[in-house]
């Protein structure tokens, strides 16, 4: 039989597999965007009609995990913006674009300046760089720009690294959590049908 898929598409005719997978995807759509939010959110407008494309929402292992390495990969950045670019590297890399933009929000006001203490510790071993000592606070331009000036190549270069061991975390740890949760609620079904087969076996 035929069912309406994720988002609203027709599905064709299905296994208990499928069905199975079904249950993957409504537990990740509880935690992103719908399409809806994403094509009436002014910071991705600049896609244009390319928002129209159904790949960029779909929910699979490949697209999920995808999703996973660059949104992680984007929200360790110090750069403004983040959402915008997450939603570029999902329109590139054919990935679910929510689950990008969604995983962006890891860094936000309250954690960032532990993911930037993070990344500033990790570019500096990486650069072999001493520690830095920063200068009184002054509310002067001189003093941002010396200051940033010995701060940006080890918080640049611990970014770009922390973002890479964490999108490739996120993005085996989604493969493995995706193939153990089909597999976990396929048991379940078949203990239920064994366990409602054996009842009518003895009526």
């Amino acid at each position: 039989m035929a069912l309406t898929g994720f988002y609203g598409h027709n599905a064709p005719s299905f296994s208990g597999s499928d069905l199975v997978l079904g249950m993957a995807r409504n537990l990740l759509k509880r935690f992103i965007p719908s399409p809806a939010a994403i094509k009436s959110n002014p910071a991705f407008h600049f896609l244009g009609d390319l928002l129209h494309d159904p790949n960029l929402f779909h929910l699979n292992r490949h697209s999920v995990s995808v999703a996973m390495f660059w949104g992680l990969l984007v929200a360790v950045l110090p750069i403004p913006g983040q959402m915008p670019v997450a939603a570029a590297a999902a329109l590139m890399f054919r990935c679910n674009l929510p689950l990008a933009v969604a995983l962006t929000w890891i860094t936000n006001p309250i954690t960032m300046p532990f993911f930037f203490f993070i990344t500033y510790q990790m570019g500096r071993l990486v650069l072999q760089l001493d520690p830095i000592t920063l200068t009184e606070p002054q509310l002067s331009w001189d003093w941002l720009a010396n200051e940033f000036g010995h701060l940006w190549k080890p918080l640049a270069a611990g970014s770009i690294i922390t973002g890479l061991l964490l999108g490739t975390l996120g993005y085996f740890l989604m493969q493995l959590y995706w193939r153990w949760h089909v597999g976990h609620n396929w048991e379940k079904r078949k203990k239920k049908r064994a366990a409602q087969k054996a009842e009518a076996d003895q009526q």
